[in-house]
């Protein structure tokens, strides 16, 4: 099966939902990002400053009691969740009930950025998992790499994107990491398949393969890229892109792209090392109008 590079010309060829001039926030969809621990928290900010600049018109962010406060404070954008926190300091599966609830209203769900404690963070996504009807939902870092394929319930299909790292992807697969990094869309069309979701294979060059075996691939990407943080803001991306209405696949498509030439953007202004995760969002909008019809 071929593999289709992702180009500026595959993307103008392939727009982005537009919603109508005259819609409010509400027409440019609400996300939820469920994400941050005791020890990580400010992993929730970068996502939901992916999301927002990725276009999504409602962002609710849900972390740590602890830490909620201060990240109310840092992004007034959001409404911000208090959830309880576990021993190890992650947010405590006994929240679920809560999240679900918030989350049946939200056109996407983001769960996993900065999130602590592999025991709680499998519980809480295998709950919303089973239980959250309607929204897409996008699986990141410890959320994807503690998932079970038997645990998808058949609705999933169609509404899920998962974005590993080679890492998470070999604990997902249960194979060496060294044997994903020399196969990576090999490890990303058996992920895609096993789950069923839209895989996007993050690395030097990102993979985004789609559940049928169909793939993508994004050579945008650049070093100064590889940076704590980075990927947060990158499943936030994708996340605003399926609030809007994007479907799975091709939003993974734009959302890698993007954050590929956010990355070139900075360097070219700032050097190849040193640009801050921070920093990546900002550059989306304008990337966004650049690939616009």
């Amino acid at each position: 099966m071929s593999v289709t590079e992702i180009t500026r010309e595959f993307l103008l060829a392939h727009p982005l939902p537009e919603p109508e001039k005259e819609g409010d926030k509400q027409a440019r969809g609400r996300v939820l990002v469920i994400a941050g621990s005791v020890e990580i928290p400010g992993a929730a900010l970068l996502a939901g400053l992916g999301s927002l600049r990725a276009g999504a018109g409602i962002l609710q962010i849900a972390t740590c009691r602890s830490n909620a406060g201060h990240l109310g404070m840092a992004m007034p954008e959001a409404m911000v969740i208090r959830c309880d926190e576990t021993n190890a300091g992650g947010i405590d599966p006994a929240s679920a009930e809560r999240l679900i609830e918030l989350g049946a209203d939200c056109d996407a769900v983001l769960i996993g950025p900065g999130m602590a404690d592999p025991a709680a963070v499998a519980e809480l996504t295998h709950a919303m998992l089973k239980h959250l009807e309607g929204p897409a939902l996008v699986l990141d870092a410890l959320a994807f790499s503690m998932l079970r394929a038997e645990e998808i319930p058949q609705r999933r299909t169609g509404k899920m994107i998962v974005t590993p790292h080679s890492g998470e992807m070999a604990k997902f697969l249960d194979a060496r990491r060294e044997d994903v990094d020399k196969a990576p869309l090999h490890a990303a069309r058996r992920a895609a398949a096993a789950l069923p979701a839209v895989v996007a294979m993050k690395g030097a060059e990102t993979y985004v393969v789609g559940e049928n075996g169909e793939a993508w691939l994004s050579r945008n990407g650049c070093i100064g890229l590889a940076t704590s943080g980075s990927g947060d803001t990158l499943a936030g991306i994708l996340a605003g892109l399926l609030a809007r209405g994007t479907q799975p696949s091709l939003a993974a498509a734009w959302a890698v792209y993007m954050h590929g030439q956010a990355g070139r953007n900075l360097a070219e202004r700032h050097g190849t090392f040193g640009l801050l995760a921070r920093e990546i969002p900002g550059e989306i909008p304008d990337i966004m109008r650049g690939l616009s019809r």
